[in-house]
């Protein structure tokens, strides 16, 4: 994994390629406009989002790919059909390239993630 020094969120985004910048960019939009209650932190070498202290969503840009963090198992359990077929890891969706993202299962994952509660692994 890739982790950064940045302090702030900002700091991590300006130190992005060029080619990921906006991605990231907009999944820092999604992730601020859908997880109304959580609080924005480095944690890890990568933004992430708090909610009462316990980190539920982060992202990242690593070597290979793209990863959205999904540390809340029954948000993925629930959304097994629609992950189906996406790149997964243990609690991470990856996307090779920026182009691959689909911002409407990310929104509709950080949606279902801001409207319950649950254990975070």
């Amino acid at each position: 994994m890739v982790r950064s020094s940045a302090e702030d969120v900002d700091q991590y985004l300006a130190e992005l390629p060029d080619a990921r910048r906006g991605a990231l960019t907009e999944l820092r939009a999604l992730c601020r406009a859908e997880l109304t209650g959580f609080r924005e932190v480095m944690a890890y070498g990568m933004p992430a989002y708090e909610r009462d202290g316990t980190g539920e969503v982060a992202f990242a840009s690593q070597k290979q790919y793209i990863s959205l963090y999904l540390l809340r198992t029954d948000v993925r359990d629930a959304f097994a059909d629609r992950l189906a077929g996406h790149d997964m890891g243990k609690g991470c969706l990856r996307f090779r390239t920026p182009e691959k993202i689909d911002f409407t299962l990310v929104r509709d994952l950080l949606r279902a993630t801001a409207a319950t509660r649950g254990p975070a692994c």
